[in-house]
């Protein structure tokens, strides 16, 4: 890359710094962030850029001001992108931020929709791991995601048909160790749409209620490793750093 290539602003670093301590739970929910001056004096920056930067992080439900002081809102409005928690697995074990919880409704070998085989090039009538959970932090519900893998996989990584809601948080890693294949390349696609009546009824919406759907996709250079869907409630911010 050239040296010369352009960087984030400030206030748009310090922002990203301040939203993934949050995601990451190193900033607990009503926990109260240092003054404006103490933050300003930690990243060498002006007032104002300290200021710009929390004004973004309000707009996103990321935090919360009062008289006493900034805190970090009860149950941020804020989820993690297919590329944040890819990551967190790669680094953590875990695609899970601090205080999320899982409920798996769904583990099984079955044929998926035509456009699934499609992704994976496999043949009609072949089957692929299926499964499906929901995502919830507190009473909040964050998500409800599918997602499917290769038929073989379910022989080398078991869990992968397990309802244990604790072998979700290592399942990618599993499939790495267990296989060998590591991912690398990834697509997230989002957009808005209307929920439906079963994506209403887990998310407490009413049916037709907005809500942003996404599908994300891991590969190597033998073929798609992992495909899933989502979808969050509206008032939900997704937000990611990349380079160019």
């Amino acid at each position: 890359m050239d040296n010369d290539e352009p960087t984030p602003p400030k206030y748009m670093r310090i922002a990203d710094e301040l939203r993934q301590s949050v995601l990451d739970g190193v900033r607990a929910e009503g926990s109260k962030l240092p003054s404006n001056r103490e933050l300003a004096s930690t990243y060498g920056v002006a007032l104002a850029t300290v200021q710009r930067a929390l004004e973004q992080l309000s707009v996103e439900g990321v935090i919360r001001t009062s008289q006493r002081g900034t805190f970090v809102a009860n149950t941020p409005s804020v989820s993690s992108s297919g590329r944040d928690r890819v990551a967190r697995v790669l680094t953590t074990g875990s695609p899970f931020t601090a205080g999320e919880h899982c409920l798996v409704t769904k583990a099984e070998l079955k044929v998926p929709p035509l456009y699934v085989q499609e992704i994976f090039g496999i043949e009609e009538g072949d089957q692929v791991v299926m499964r499906e959970w929901h995502v919830g932090q507190g009473a909040q519900r964050r998500g409800l995601h599918v997602a499917w893998y290769p038929a073989q996989f379910a022989a080398l990584v078991p869990d992968l048909l397990s309802f244990n809601r604790s072998k979700v948080r290592s399942l990618l890693s599993e499939v790495i160790a267990a296989t060998g294949r590591r991912p690398t390349h990834g697509r997230d696609d989002m957009h808005g749409r209307d929920a439906d009546a079963r994506e209403a009824n887990y998310l407490g919406l009413r049916v037709g209620s907005p809500i942003l759907a996404g599908a994300s996709r891991l590969w190597d250079e033998a073929g798609v490793i992992e495909y899933a869907e989502w979808c969050l409630p509206y008032r939900h911010v997704i937000g990611y750093t990349y380079e160019l």
